[in-house]
């Protein structure tokens, strides 16, 4: 381990060596973004289990009771390891939606299902107590701007002992309309070989618009999950960033491509 930048009072106090993993290597998976102490370390599979499975069991309460939330598709992600889901952005609720549309209530039963979620660190790493939350939503903390190959290579030593939840775009869009992806995602998918599946949302923007703190209820929600890319012509081209932009652009056009009526 080398030391980190500090970037700000929440940042994790130590950096990943930038290599990818050896061939059969089992990743290190535990919480990033504030430094912790033992105990938290300890103790943070069984935390992280249950915060983010009653948080998600509430939730199912707001998107399928007080929201009409449709469900298209599921089939198609599975339950296997190293599952990259890739979505577009709509609101800060966006990887619950996505997570709980796939997984649940099976992540209760299978902790592995409970995905990893790169997370703005100027949202999510604002306060304490909702830094400690957002490390047992197993978020990973991407500093502001985004350029942050240290989440970076935390995604692609985590991505292959478990799922994750990511919006190549970067950020949520302003009209609705599904924005060009960055190459960073394509990375991650080259370094991994992961199983790709595209996903979009609608209707997230109604129920929590930016700017809003508090969601909105009896609105319709969609949530489609296509089926996997086949990206293996990319696997044979050098790994670049030309290359896995260009991949990031057929996977933000498999998204485009389910949108529902």
């Amino acid at each position: 381990m080398t030391p980190c930048p500090r970037w700000s009072r929440w940042t994790s106090a130590t950096c990943l060596p930038l290599l990818p993993l050896p061939l059969g290597a089992v990743p290190r998976v535990g919480p990033l973004g504030p430094p912790r102490g033992r105990l938290f370390q300890l103790y943070w599979p069984v935390t992280s289990y249950l915060v983010t499975n009653i948080t998600v069991t509430v939730l199912w309460v707001l998107f399928f009771v007080f929201n009409r939330t449709t469900v298209v598709g599921r089939k198609n992600v599975g339950g296997a390891r190293n599952t990259l889901l890739l979505s577009n952005h709509q609101s800060m609720l966006d990887s619950f939606v996505v997570g709980l549309g796939a997984f649940y209530p099976q992540s209760w039963w299978r902790p592995h299902l409970i995905p990893w979620n790169p997370a703005a660190a100027e949202n999510f790493y604002r306060t304490p107590i909702l830094a400690w939350l957002a490390d047992n939503w197993k978020c990973i903390w991407v500093r502001e701007g985004r350029r942050d190959l240290h989440a970076l290579h935390r995604m692609i030593e985590v991505l292959p002992s478990g799922v994750m939840t990511l919006f190549p775009e970067g950020t949520r869009t302003r009209d609705g309309s599904v924005g060009p992806g960055q190459a960073g995602p394509g990375l991650v998918i080259l370094a991994t070989q992961a199983r790709v599946i595209p996903v979009l949302i609608e209707g997230m923007r109604e129920v929590l618009p930016i700017g809003k703190a508090v969601p909105r209820v009896f609105k319709r929600i969609r949530v489609t999950y296509g089926k996997p890319v086949d990206y293996a012509e990319f696997l044979a081209m050098p790994t670049t960033r030309e290359t896995a932009q260009a991949l990031i652009d057929r996977v933000m056009g498999e998204i485009r491509g389910l949108k529902g009526p």
